[in-house]
């Protein structure tokens, strides 16, 4: 067995569970939450045992309690329903997420017509779309690329989601490059360092193994992706949540087996997954060396009456 570096989770998502947390811990619960903080179950499960409430809408909040905004980021409506509610609000947006909205931002008030390459209806895309709606046209895949209508009148330029596949990412880009020659792009690329570093990390040990493991939840782009990487080389891989998601049929006739995790799953979700093979023999278990990505993001700013609480 082989366990991948990178794995788990990234700065945003560090970032993301931090901010619940110190509310937790200065104001008390209940401490309100707009739709899940990460995507994956345990973090939000733990969460919600320490006093995280989380809803689906800022609609559901009580006037006056404090919210916290997710790490996928919101529409500027959200933040405009949540003030008319005087709740106290704490945006966990990552920080990478927000510089994506700027671009989509400027790019719009600059008069472009703004392609989003991302997966429709994914908590990212919703709030990436909503910062400029009228000027942003969402594309998922290289068949869309060739076939999106824009105005011939206005310059074009792309951004993209934060957690997608480089590869086919590329292909969509090169797509777009191709059809519209002066399409402008981000000055760096929107994929984030944590989704590019996993996948990187998962392409390496591909030769070493014969099926992939991938820890994290099935909402999880990040995991998903690095689930597709292996499939697109033609090694067999299963996304599963923890080590109860396993089967061991899936490796009667493996002989070496690739584990990693993505941005949004806690280390101990991997150890409990090594330790079901384990407990099945494997005894060869090839840890990488120690590594660190050293991306750190400070935590967001508290409302006033919060951080005078603290």
């Amino acid at each position: 067995m082989v366990v991948a570096a990178p794995r788990g989770f990234c700065a945003g998502v560090v970032r993301a569970v931090e901010t619940v947390e110190r509310a937790l811990s200065v104001h008390g619960p209940p401490v309100y939450v707009r739709r899940h903080i990460v995507h994956n179950t345990h973090v939000v499960r733990d969460l919600e045992e320490r006093g995280a409430v989380f809803v689906e809408s800022e609609a559901d909040v009580p006037e006056g309690a404090l919210l916290v905004l997710a790490a996928h980021g919101v529409a500027p409506s959200v933040y405009r329903a949540a003030a008319a509610r005087s709740l106290l609000t704490i945006d966990a947006t990552c920080p990478l997420v927000r510089k994506v909205h700027a671009e989509a931002r400027r790019f719009a008030d600059e008069g472009f017509r703004v392609v989003l390459v991302g997966h429709a209806g994914h908590d990212e895309v919703v709030g990436t779309m909503a910062q400029a709606p009228d000027a942003i046209v969402l594309v998922e895949n290289v068949e869309q690329a060739r076939a999106v209508e824009l105005p011939s009148d206005r310059p074009v330029a792309y951004v993209t989601q934060t957690t997608l596949s480089l590869d086919e990412t590329a292909e969509i880009v090169s797509t777009l490059r191709a059809r519209f020659p002066s399409i402008a792009g981000p000055h760096r690329g929107d994929i984030c360092y944590a989704t590019t570093n996993r996948q990187s990390a998962v392409k390496a040990l591909l030769a070493e193994v014969e099926a992939l493991v991938v820890v994290g939840s099935p909402e999880s782009s990040n995991s998903n992706r690095l689930a597709e990487t292996a499939r697109d080389r033609g090694v067999p891989a299963y996304l599963v949540e923890d080590e109860t998601g396993l089967e061991e049929r899936w490796f009667a006739d493996v002989e070496a087996v690739g584990v990693t995790a993505g941005a949004s799953t806690p280390e101990a979700l991997v150890g409990r997954v090594v330790g079901w093979f384990r407990a099945r023999g494997v005894a060869d278990v090839r840890w990488p060396a120690d590594y660190s990505e050293d991306v750190f993001f400070k935590l967001p700013p508290a409302p006033l009456e919060l951080a005078a609480a603290s």
